[in-house]
């Protein structure tokens, strides 16, 4: 057990040093989500409505952040990817290290990354007037909320890197990401949208993380009782991808 530790440790280690050797993609993932709380707080908040009234910015943010963690996928998806075509996952595969330390480095550096990012996401909130009204329990309720949704997009993410195994059809997944991301109830409620699109909105994972973040943040939104969809969502996901991704790992180069 504790060389299993050890190894996957060594793993996070190995793509946190590849943050400072190339710090650009990490720069620009925390970039990338203030200039659309920037965009969608200044330029188009005026002409949304806020379910039951409030301050557009104080509905946007948790919204922002559960975004910011469904687009956690992509990042998971190019790095796998990109060590499989270049034969860097079956180097690993070959040495004497646990089995499970590739992807278990993988999970930890994404992880990290993840809260750096809501940190940063947090900070930008309270700039532009975002603030947590329900106490430090619920706040630090919501946080692990949307860690453990980015918990079960990791493992979606790792599936789908192992079974693509090519950084050139990452955008493919690019291109259902932010469709999937935009038909949620991030930016505004589900009732605004025609029927049969407004309940796909709102079964969304995305929307269930969101409504019940705002509800522990007490920000504006929908009315709550989410908190139990938004631990069953990211929990079934994980009951799928976590599995297929351990077996189709084990598969690799057979």
């Amino acid at each position: 057990m504790r060389w299993a530790v050890a190894d996957g440790w060594t793993m996070t280690r190995r793509d946190l040093a590849h943050w400072v050797r190339q710090p650009a993609p990490v720069v620009v993932s925390l970039l990338f989500p203030i200039l659309l709380v920037l965009m969608f707080g200044y330029l188009l908040g005026g002409a949304i409505a806020v379910p039951g009234g409030g301050d557009y910015r104080e509905f946007l943010l948790p919204g922002m952040f559960v975004m910011t963690m469904g687009f956690g996928v992509e990042s998971t998806l190019l790095a796998v990817t990109t060590d499989a075509s270049r034969g860097v996952t079956d180097r690993f595969r070959s040495i004497p290290m646990a089995p499970s330390a590739v992807v278990v480095g993988r999970c930890g550096a994404d992880m990290l990354n993840s809260a750096l990012v809501l940190v940063v996401m947090a900070a930008c909130g309270l700039a532009v007037g975002w603030r947590p009204h329900g106490g430090p329990g619920a706040t630090l309720a919501a946080f692990g909320l949307l860690l453990l949704l980015r918990f079960a997009f990791l493992w979606v993410g790792i599936y789908l890197g192992l079974v693509i195994a090519n950084p050139s059809a990452v955008t493919l997944v690019q291109v259902v990401v932010w469709p999937v991301s935009f038909l949620s109830n991030i930016f505004v409620a589900p009732d605004t949208m025609p029927g049969w699109l407004g309940a796909i909105a709102t079964w969304n994972p995305l929307s269930a993380t969101a409504a019940a973040t705002r509800d522990l943040f007490g920000n504006p939104g929908l009315a709550g009782g989410w908190v139990g969809v938004a631990v069953a969502w990211p929990l079934l996901l994980v009951a799928v991808f976590f599995p297929l991704s351990v077996r189709t790992f084990r598969r690799l180069s057979r």
